[in-house]
């Protein structure tokens, strides 16, 4: 899942991706003196653009071209920094590679960035041991995410989450005639209960997080836990960033929460205030994730890869799954605080 700042309606038009043949891929790189073998190979990504290419004489890169109109420089350079930050306290993490000094390039209207090619395998998150690693690592993450904030990045928050996308989403005649009210009253409902969330978690602490931290931008090798792709990294509270790795049953997300803290309080302290915010977060997730697929329907990638959007039951399970979500948040934390 992915976030803007640019959330305007017409910032993304399909034509641009589709210039960016391999050719231009190839002449990309060769504008920064990294020159191609011809082995190309595109990888899951549909926000972005991003391959992995055969260099010659050398080991290939992934290549990252950016949603034209989607982050300004200033806020993809910001978010460069902050993961050169981690790199520089032997966090595991892949930043952006500096050719010629800089680590944002352009060629014919495309922003790119290079990464070394990191492999690994999902992470095993039934082990204990395993989630306490990847706790370690989060707290790590933040330690350095709470030492200054963001200037160019926004925040993740009701308004940001929530109230934008829902008016984005019932402006531009995504929900169906028949169903229009029942969303329009249960999203309203869910923001309610957003709001009551976080009325009750009170004053929480704000830092520059992961953005999207679940397991599959985690590769996990021997050497334990590589975090990739900060490109939704913005400011909000920490349990952002540990919410996503739970899964199951009630009972099961306790014992998941407490294995990963076990580890991330070795090196930053949990505000258990924030337990009030898992589901209210949850839901701010599945409201903005409708809207972005709105927003990207011109995309030709994104018909192709969501043929189910936009649905009559597309909307239908949405209207059900916030209903479910109003119920969650009015459930005790998983913890007592």
């Amino acid at each position: 899942m992915t976030t803007d700042l640019h959330d305007g309606a017409a910032a993304h038009p399909a034509h641009l991706f589709a210039r960016l043949g391999p050719d231009c891929v190839l002449d990309a790189l060769d504008s920064i003196g990294l020159r191609g073998d011809g082995r190309l190979l595109a990888l899951n990504s549909y926000e972005n653009r991003v391959y992995q290419v055969g260099i010659e004489d050398s080991a290939p890169l992934v290549v990252k071209f950016y949603r034209p109109a989607r982050w300004s420089d200033a806020a993809i350079l910001e978010e460069h920094a902050f993961v050169a930050e981690l790199v520089e306290r032997e966090i595991q993490v892949v930043p952006a590679l500096t050719v010629h000094g800089a680590t944002l390039h352009q060629f014919d209207g495309f922003r790119f960035a290079v990464f070394e090619r990191h492999g690994g395998r999902a992470p095993e998150l039934s082990d204990p041991a395993t989630l306490e690693w990847i706790g370690r690592f989060i707290g790590r993450i933040h330690a350095v995410g709470a030492i200054k904030p963001y200037a160019e990045r926004p925040a993740l928050n009701p308004d940001t989450f929530g109230i934008e996308p829902r008016d984005y989403l019932l402006a531009n005649g995504f929900i169906p005639p028949e169903l229009l009210s029942a969303y329009s009253s249960v999203v309203d409902q869910a923001l309610a209960g957003v709001r009551h969330c976080y009325e009750r978690a009170g004053e929480t602490a704000q830092l520059r997080l992961h953005g999207d931290c679940h397991s599959g931008n985690v590769l996990w090798t021997d050497a334990g836990p590589h975090f990739v792709d900060f490109d939704d990294s913005r400011m909000g509270p920490a349990i952002q960033d540990l919410w996503m790795m739970l899964s199951g049953e009630r009972a099961e997300q306790v014992r998941q929460l407490g294995d990963i803290l076990a580890g991330y309080e070795d090196f930053c302290d949990f505000e258990p205030r924030q337990l009030y915010l898992v589901e209210a977060l949850r839901t701010l997730r599945l409201i903005h994730y409708s809207a972005w697929l709105a927003r990207r329907w011109d995309d030709p990638a994104f018909p192709a890869a969501f043929p189910w959007f936009n649905t009559q039951r597309y909307w239908q399970d949405r209207i059900l799954e916030l209903r479910e979500q109003v119920a969650l948040m009015d459930e005790p934390p998983l913890w007592p605080v």
